[in-house]
């Protein structure tokens, strides 16, 4: 019987639990994963109930990438048949993790392999235990690489160790990625939940409006001038300022307490 694996989630506290559950197969995604994840982000992405996202794996890795074997066994595709398959997919999943005005966390253990370490790389932020290695073997299986990864690696690290990544495939220990700026904290591994669940916690009771505005004029400003990213982050101050997190967080400092968000 195949292991396509499965994706699950879960929902606690206005946060969204996705589950990656394919261990036998280090999480790797097979076709039916990569439906089923992009369903789970798109759904979010409009869910107003939500606020924030936690991607993690099932058993003891996150994600081996795209398993390439069964996204490519039967008859030989036809040409071109990457160029149309893999934006709604692979790409997608990438964008919308990039995109949605959501805080997203990734919680890594074990493998974080070509689309899994893009995953971790394009989350907001990405708590790693001690035993995680970051990954990028494209050019090791004899092919360019893709999601993401020649975009989110220089901006992230440079191009020197974008290149080492890439080009000679080095793998990163997920010490030398918090070192890097690669992600966002490396923990001992059985403090991994425990942290990430602090950060979500926090995420989750903030002025979600605003978070998800902030998200869209940093990722804006990566390739605009300052005048260009001053004047978005004025639109977007104009849609916060008309938000009831917005009075909530003035009337607080007001009265010298901490705010209590609703995420409206």
């Amino acid at each position: 019987m195949t292991d396509d694996g499965t994706v699950t989630t879960s929902r606690a506290d206005g946060v969204l639990h996705v589950t990656l559950d394919r261990p036998s197969r280090r999480n790797s995604l097979s076709p039916p994963m990569v439906a089923a994840f992009v369903d789970a982000l798109t759904d979010a992405a409009t869910d107003d109930s939500l606020r924030a996202v936690h991607i993690r794996g099932g058993g003891n890795d996150f994600c081996a990438g795209v398993d390439w074997v069964s996204a490519n066994s039967g008859d030989r595709p036809r040409t071109g048949d990457l160029v149309r398959r893999v934006p709604h997919g692979a790409h997608r999943v990438i964008e919308l993790v990039h995109s949605i005005h959501l805080p997203v966390v990734c919680s890594v253990r074990g493998w974080a392999a070509g689309l899994g370490c893009n995953l971790a790389l394009a989350a907001d932020f990405t708590v790693a235990g001690a035993d995680a290695v970051f990954w990028e073997p494209f050019l090791d299986r004899g092919f360019s690489p893709d999601s993401g990864s020649s975009w989110l690696l220089p901006r992230l690290v440079g191009l020197a160790r974008a290149k080492s990544m890439l080009l000679l495939g080095e793998k990163v220990s997920g010490s030398d990625a918090a070192d890097w700026g690669l992600i966002h904290r490396c923990v001992d591994d059985s403090e991994v939940d425990d942290i990430a669940a602090e950060l979500l916690a926090r995420l989750a009771a903030g002025p979600t409006v605003a978070i998800g505005l902030a998200k869209q004029a940093i990722h804006y400003g990566q390739h605009a001038t300052l005048p260009q990213t001053m004047d978005q982050e004025l639109f977007n101050l104009e849609l916060s300022c008309r938000t009831k997190d917005f009075k909530e967080g003035l009337a607080a400092f007001r009265e010298k307490r901490a705010p209590e968000f609703g995420g409206r």
